[in-house]
Formats: structure tokens, C-alpha cells, sequence
């Protein structure tokens, strides 16, 4: 399963775009949309800069990294597009190896209907030790697109 259209447009609402790299919540250094490593494998610096072309280029494989690991969660499941593109947000933001240890993956492994799934979402808005507001958004507006309730909210 790919991410669609209205998965890039969450993830983007909620990361936004810098052209210069800035340190996020967490204090890691970040660009472009919200990533922290180049696909050389090089992580991101204090004073570096990308284009916005680049910056797309980025999203583009960021996306694709955290794709591949959510599809092979979730090989014997049939998730819909919005709870792909859901988990794949969450996955964009909190990192593949947070998803994989999660409660969240459990429940949806166990029953991707499970209405105790939005419960799970609520609990990763914390950077740094702290609540978030922008996390507590993101999280929402990831399990309403999960139960299909999304309705392009901004952060």
C-alpha cells in the first residue's frame, strides 16, 4: 500500500516546511519536512539549508521509509487507505522502531476496529517530557483519519 494524497497533505499540515534547518521540540535538528537524517544517511545540522524542491525530495523518501516497515507490520491485515495513511503519519513523526514497540500496533494487529485505538494514539504528546499541543493535534487529527472522521483540520 502507498500513502495517499490526503496521508502527504496530514503530514505536511502538521510538520510545515523550513528551507533552514531549526531544532523541533525534541531538540533534534530537523529540515524541510520534519527530517532529521538525509538519505546519505547524514543527519541533519545546526546552519544547513535544502530547497524547497529538495525538501519535497526529502518528504518523498521519509515517507518511504517509514511505508515500508507499516506495510510489513501489517501484511496479514487489510487496512484502509486512511488507516494506512493514519499509522504512516504516526510512524513519520514518532519513528518506525516507537511504532513497533507500541501498544497501538498491538490493538490494530488484534483489531483494527478497536475504538480503544484513538485512546492509544492520545498517548504519544509528550516531546521532551512535556505535552505538546501541536502533538496532541496531530494525534487527533491521526486517529480521526483512522475511524474515516478526518476533515482537514489545521494544526
Amino acid at each position: 500500500m502507498k500513502v495517499s494524497q490526503k496521508g502527504i497533505d496530514l503530514i505536511k499540515s502538521f510538520e510545515g516546511c523550513r528551507l533552514k534547518a531549526y531544532q523541533d521540540s525534541a531538540k533534534i535538528w530537523t529540515i524541510g519536512y520534519g527530517c532529521i537524517m538525509y538519505p546519505s544517511g547524514n543527519k541533519v545540522k545546526e546552519g544547513e539549508k535544502c530547497t524547497q524542491e529538495e525538501a519535497e525530495f526529502y518528504l518523498k523518501y521519509e515517507i518511504s521509509l517509514k511505508s515500508g516497515p507499516v506495510n510489513s507490520f501489517f501484511s496479514n491485515i487489510a487496512l484502509t487507505q486512511n488507516q494506512f495513511d493514519a499509522v504512516v503519519s504516526f510512524a513519520y513523526n514518532c519513528g518506525v522502531g516507537a511504532l513497533r514497540k507500541s501498544t497501538l500496533l498491538k490493538k490494530i494487529l488484534v483489531n483494527p476496529n478497536d475504538p480503544s485505538i484513538e485512546l492509544e494514539f492520545m498517548k504519544w504528546t509528550k516531546a521532551g517530557g512535556k505535552e505538546i499541543q501541536g502533538l496532541t493535534k496531530r494525534r487527533q487529527a491521526e486517529s480521526d483519519l483512522y475511524f474515516n472522521v478526518y476533515y482537514n483540520k489545521q494544526p
